[in-house]
């Protein structure tokens, strides 16, 4: 194929021919188009940046890998000659080092056992003929006893939202034209159209699983329910007091935390934008150009809490409005957060750690340009985490976790501390070179980064809350934006109820039908009401 001829075009020319084509092309074609110069213009400013390497180009067209130490390690290996040399810093070989196979299957059958089905109801069926104590019926000889039961799952579909209907028969008199109409059974009757099971599985769907409300009404068409869009929005906000009180005393729960997380992804709210494009139209300056969905994790000692804030604020400012709840006699709580000063709270005091898997992705990036400097890093914090995991599946408290890391990760992060100084005193890095950027990232926040060798109950990193953002960052690619502040703020609470619900093992489900059910008890307390207290509320009424 032959090449073609690289143009150079500039931003005020692009624009001129986008203008020109509007008005001959379709709306679809003409945003097409739009994307199409976008794309270009990105690829072409990306390519300029003297700070882009080819694999950092690679991973903003295409995504990145797995940071996997395993991964890494085995590319780095397979690009270089010295693959079956000596670890730096372990005196492994690769393979030995955690580069085994890449895609080495999980071990087990992938089948679930009955035990995982907690929300299934079980039907207990005796055998019709025997009872135990009677003689065998095969050998007359011995007695049955009862022994453990055979367990048999079965699974049913059906449609998310499911309607039934009612018709009532009617008779009238000929003469006098008198209507008599069956009734409705009086429990039927006091139900609304749309239970709390339809708010909670909408809830589920659009917030917890990024199911945007038309590809719900799609579905629901073509199983010939219908339940249009703007049903759906109107049922889950008329839902909203109880999850709202809940929402509020987690909030204030997560302010007493001893650990909190937080952290940021772009939102897309229309009103905002709007507001935005408005003002700068009319020479301007917004309040805030950000739009912001911010994911705090608060982690006390028997539950977690996640919070979602959407809006202009950034990290820092909710994790503020949380902290504002905190009972002043409290000490000030641990803070993770990446290196980023949006994340930090002015306003409050805190402990402050940084992300360590932050620090290491900085070395990640330069594997490829210095495989052995990097190499000695990644193996280091491979120890590190490796200790961690140990501490976990031996169930270590808090306490001896501390003593554990002390003794067991203190001597090589002191190790690696002491040679990346070593690396920029003796200009073996030259400190302005992206190595030196890595190597000075991690030395300027040692402090930080070390803090679970000198206090208990520090984290490593900020990898929770990066799991729980992944959760805003599905809904907005599927769901694409909110249309107002007030949809974002339905979406925050519901989210939020959802996500601590999975982390503390309830189901979101029943705890949402919950909620809605027993709005005034929820209003008059909201404490006795949490995800892991509200099925002690739950019994007396049944």
């Amino acid at each position: 194929m032959k090449p073609p001829e690289i143009v150079n075009a500039t931003q005020a020319e692009l624009d001129e021919l986008l203008a020109k084509a509007r008005p001959t092309f379709t709306a679809e074609q003409y945003q097409l188009l739009e994307r199409v110069f976008g794309t270009f213009v990105y690829v072409m400013l990306s390519l300029q940046s003297a700070k882009t390497s080819i694999k950092r180009f690679r991973q903003m067209l295409f995504g990145a890998r797995t940071e996997h130490k395993r991964n890494v390690l085995a590319e780095l290996a397979a690009q270089t000659d010295d693959s079956a040399a000596t670890s730096p810093s372990t005196g492994d070989t690769p393979a030995a080092a955690g580069a085994g196979p890449i895609n080495e299957p999980a071990a087990g059958h992938g089948r679930n056992g009955a035990q995982i089905y907690e929300g299934a109801p079980v039907v207990e069926l005796e055998c019709p003929d025997l009872q135990p104590g009677a003689a065998c019926p095969q050998c007359d000889a011995g007695k049955v006893y009862e022994c453990p039961p055979r367990t048999i799952v079965k699974v049913t579909g059906q449609p998310p939202l499911v309607a039934t209907i009612y018709k009532l028969g009617r008779l009238r008199c000929r003469l006098c034209d008198a209507v008599f109409s069956a009734e409705m059974p009086p429990a039927l009757a006091a139900l609304p159209k749309y239970d709390t099971a339809c708010a909670s599985m909408i809830a589920m769907l659009r917030y917890g699983s990024g199911m945007p409300f038309f590809r719900l009404e799609g579905l629901q068409r073509s199983m010939h329910v219908p339940v249009p869009d703007a049903t759906q929005w109107d049922i889950v906000s008329k839902a909203i007091p109880g999850p709202r009180d809940a929402y509020d005393e987690l909030i204030r729960q997560a302010a007493q935390a001893e650990l909190l997380h937080n952290d940021d992804t772009p939102a897309r709210v229309l009103s905002l934008m709007a507001a935005r494009a408005k003002a700068e139209a009319a020479g301007i300056a917004p309040e805030a150009k950000a739009i912001n969905t911010s994911g705090i994790v608060a982690q006390a000692q028997d539950h977690k809490i996640v919070l979602f804030f959407t809006g202009h604020a950034h990290a820092g400012k909710n994790l503020a409005q949380v902290l504002a709840h905190r009972a002043a006699q409290l000490d000030p709580p641990m803070h993770m957060c990446d290196g980023l000063s949006a994340n930090i709270p002015a306003e409050f005091a805190t402990v402050l750690c940084s992300c360590l898997a932050h620090g290491r992705r900085q070395f990640v990036d330069l594997v490829e340009n210095f495989p052995k400097e990097c190499r000695h890093v990644i193996e280091v914090l491979a120890e590190v985490y490796g200790n961690d995991a140990r501490a976990r599946t031996e169930k270590m408290n808090a306490a001896q976790r501390l003593t554990f890391h002390q003794a067991a990760s203190g001597p090589p992060m002191k190790e690696l501390q002491r040679w990346m100084q070593e690396q920029l005193d003796e200009r073996l890095i030259e400190p302005n070179s992206e190595m030196g950027g890595a190597l000075n990232y991690m030395l300027k926040r040692w402090g930080e980064l070390t803090l679970f060798l000198r206090r208990e109950g520090a984290p490593l990193d900020n990898n929770i809350c990066e799991r729980v953002l992944k959760r805003a960052i599905r809904h907005r690619k599927n769901s694409l934006f909110y249309r107002t502040m007030g949809g974002a703020e339905v979406g925050d609470i519901y989210m939020s109820l959802i996500h601590t619900c999975e982390l503390d093992g309830v189901n979101p489900f029943e705890y949402l039908q919950a909620l809605q059910a027993r709005a005034p008890d929820v209003q008059a307390s909201p404490s006795l009401w949490m995800p892991w207290n509200f099925k002690k509320q739950l019994a007396p009424a049944a």
